[in-house]
C-alpha cells in the first residue's frame, strides 16, 4: 500500500507539489495525469525516495520513506520515463545486480528466464545495456522492477517509445501485478490508456490535486471520454506552479 499525506515539495520559492494526499490500495491501478509541469514526476520521485519532501509523509507498506527508507524501499519499484541503467553491464548481469541490491537472488534465479523470455530479451542477455534500443531499455527497466517482486510499483510514462506488441505485454504485466495484490501508480499522458487500464484517476495541476476517483464518478452521468473531462477540469488551471505563500 502507498499512502501519501499532505505532500509538499518546494524548489526555492516555488511549490512543485502543493499538499498532495492519496492512498493506493492493494490490487489497484491508479492513473496520475496532468498537464506538463503539473508536478507528477516530482511527486513520483518523492514517493520513490529520490527527492526528500519539504513536508508531509509518504508510507510504503506502513514504512515512512524518509524515516525508514530501507524497509520502505524493499517493497518498492520505480521505473522513470528515461531509464537510468548501468550501460557497461550485460542484460543478465544487470538483472542479477538489481536482485542482489534487494537481497532477492533466489527470486532472480527463479524468474530471470521467464522475464527475459516475456520481454523478448533472451537473445540479448549477453549484450551490454549500452547496445539496447530505447524501446528495449524501457522493457528491460520493467523487467528490473519486477525481479524482486515489489508490491508498490511506480511507473512514469512507461509506454513511451515501445512498439505495440511491447505495449500490450507491459499492460498485461500491470494487470498481472494487480491480480497479485500490488499497488500500482502509472503517470501518463496517454489518456486512452489510463481510461481503459486504471481503476481510479488522480488529476493534478500546478502541484495540486484537482480530482481523485473513478472515471464514472468523474463523468457524473455524462457521455464523455477521459480526454474531454481532463481538458474541462484543467481549463484555466495551467501555467507555472504557484509561489510559496
Amino acid at each position: 500500500m502507498l499512502e501519501v499525506s499532505n505532500l509538499v515539495k518546494t524548489y526555492k520559492d516555488v511549490r512543485a507539489v502543493d499538499g498532495l494526499s492519496f492512498t493506493i490500495h492493494p490490487g489497484e491501478i491508479v492513473g496520475l495525469i496532468g498537464p506538463n509541469g503539473a508536478g507528477k514526476t516530482t511527486a513520483m520521485r518523492c514517493c520513490a525516495g529520490i527527492l526528500r519532501p519539504t513536508s508531509g509523509s509518504i508510507k510504503i507498506n506502513g514504512h515512512d520513506i524518509v524515516g525508514n527508507q530501507a524497509q520502505a524501499k524493499s517493497g518498492l519499484a520505480y521505473v522513470p520515463e528515461v531509464p537510468s541503467l548501468y550501460e557497461l553491464l550485460t542484460v543478465d548481469e544487470h538483472l542479477k545486480f538489481i536482485a542482489m541490491c534487494y537481497g532477492t537472488l533466489d527470486v532472480y534465479e527463479s524468474r530471470k528466464d521467464e522475464l527475459l523470455d516475456r520481454y523478448h530479451l533472451s537473445e540479448k542477455r549477453g549484450d551490454l545495456i549500452a547496445t539496447l534500443s530505447k524501446g528495449m531499455r524501457q522493457k528491460f527497466s520493467v523487467a528490473c522492477a519486477l525481479v524482486h517482486r515489489a508490491n508498490v510499483l511506480l511507473f512514469d510514462e512507461p509506454l513511451i517509445g515501445i512498439d505495440p506488441a511491447g505495449v500490450a505485454e507491459i499492460k498485461q504485466e500491470f494487470l498481472n501485478a494487480k491480480g497479485e495484490g500490488a499497488s500500482i501508480v502509472i503517470s501518463t499522458h496517454l489518456l486512452d490508456t489510463a481510461e481503459r487500464l486504471c481503476d481510479r484517476i488522480l488529476i493534478v495541476s500546478r502541484g495540486r490535486l484537482l480530482f481523485q476517483g473513478t472515471l464514472d464518478t468523474l463523468r457524473g452521468g455524462k457521455e464523455a471520454t477521459l480526454e474531454q473531462l481532463f481538458l474541462e477540469i484543467t481549463e484555466g488551471d495551467q501555467g507555472a506552479p504557484p509561489p510559496m505563500a
